[in-house]
């Protein structure tokens, strides 16, 4: 796992998601490592290191899109707190995970807040 997509996707992982994106590739190491690796050179290595958008309006898309699945719950507290570590505030946060309920349904929107509440408890707990 020592290739330059792989350098540039860990290094923009821990960027982003610090220890919890971590985590997450060490879980999967016993039990898929070709996705682990895939997981940080496709999204990480390609994706988020283009040009084009800062992490910030990547990492809101990107809250929009796991809240707007409904089923993303564990996937989308990593996400919001990416979203925090590159800048992004609460309000921001949480009215990008509103504006799903006109596209996704207030289910998913719902959801989505009651993940982001936990996560803001955990921030303030950490404080």
């Amino acid at each position: 796992m020592n290739n330059e997509r792989y350098t540039r996707g860990l290094a923009k992982l821990k960027e982003i998601d610090g220890k919890a994106g971590e985590n997450v590739v060490e879980s999967l190491k016993d039990i898929a490592p070709d996705f682990a690796r895939l997981l940080i050179e496709f999204p990480f290595g390609d994706i988020y290191s283009r040009p084009g958008l800062d992490l910030k309006s990547r990492e809101l898309a990107v809250v929009a899109a796991l809240t707007a699945m409904g089923n993303a719950s564990p996937q989308l507290k990593v996400h919001i707190c990416g979203a925090r570590n590159v800048g992004c505030s609460q309000q921001e946060i949480v009215e990008v995970i509103m504006q799903m309920a006109v596209y996704a349904g207030f289910p998913a929107a719902l959801n989505g807040l009651f993940a982001a509440k936990e996560i803001f408890s955990q921030e303030s707990q950490n404080e």
